[in-house]
């Protein structure tokens, strides 16, 4: 019995490690196609079939993707529940979000949830004490996928800096399966801050933006080893955060403009 089990698992291994490898890597470039106010536009944008949601720290409005009409508001007081709310993905009329106690140490993170009809709260996933702070989320191919980062301001831990910052993959039960660093390259840009918001793009690789910097980075699984590999940087006029594809035409990503309270339409062309 015990070989058996050990032959099996000698055979699912590298199907496990072949399934995070990516197609050749495209290469684009950004244009703006329009925007529109979200007072609510400062931490991140997420993308359902007919409509957008702006995140705030402890509040979510849902609009209208084509007109901009708001439609529907969540909002707390800061702590009663929610203190730092980050990136969020739509998957099946449901809205989650990465959540963090940022800036406090020691750092605490959860999964939160949300049904995009009327943004009623219907769920939580703590993660406690992992290995950051929460920034952004994604389901993908079976698996989950959390980005925990690291800060060199304020939010510091001892002893971390944004080179700790780390992508997790989690199976559908939040069982932690492999991890990823970022690699050295983007770290150097990220200044104080770390990584904010991430998508995974239907060609294989990842979307990824900072705190600020008015650039999305394609990132990629490494063939072996611990750190993602970076594959380009792509000028975009936004300020980092939490962005979004559309889930009609992923040559659409929504981004943020935290300093005007505005989300940001652009569309990505072959470069």
């Amino acid at each position: 019995m015990r070989s058996l089990l050990s032959r099996r698992a000698a055979l699912a291994l590298p199907l496990w490690r072949n399934s995070l490898a990516a197609a050749p890597v495209p290469r684009w470039r950004a244009a703006e196609i329009r925007r529109f106010a979200a007072p609510e536009a400062r931490q991140a944008v997420a993308a359902g079939q007919g409509h957008l949601y702006a995140i705030d720290n402890h509040a979510i409005a849902k609009y209208e993707k084509t007109g901009g009409k708001r439609l529907a508001l969540y909002e707390c007081e800061q702590g009663k529940p929610f203190i730092h709310l980050n990136s969020g993905i739509v998957r099946d009329n449901l809205l989650h979000c990465a959540h963090s106690n940022y800036p406090a140490v020691p750092m605490l993170s959860s999964i939160e949830t949300w049904d995009t009809g009327a943004l009623r709260h219907v769920g939580s996933h703590s993660c406690g004490i992992e290995a950051g702070s929460a920034t952004w989320v994604e389901f993908h191919q079976g698996f989950r996928y959390v980005t925990f980062a690291h800060y060199a301001n304020r939010a510091a831990e001892p002893n971390r800096d944004p080179r700790w910052t780390a992508l997790l993959q989690f199976d559908h039960e939040w069982r932690r399966l492999q991890g990823w660093a970022y690699p050295a390259e983007l770290v150097s840009k990220l200044g104080q801050y770390s990584i904010s918001g991430g998508v995974f793009h239907p060609s294989g690789v990842m979307l990824c933006t900072g705190h600020d910097n008015p650039e999305i980075y394609v990132l990629g699984f490494p063939a072996g080893g611990s750190t993602l590999v970076l594959h380009d940087t792509i000028a975009a006029p936004i300020q980092g955060q939490g962005i979004a594809l559309d889930p009609t035409d992923p040559a659409i990503v929504y981004a943020i403009d935290r300093a005007a309270r505005e989300i940001i339409v652009l569309r990505l062309a072959e470069a």
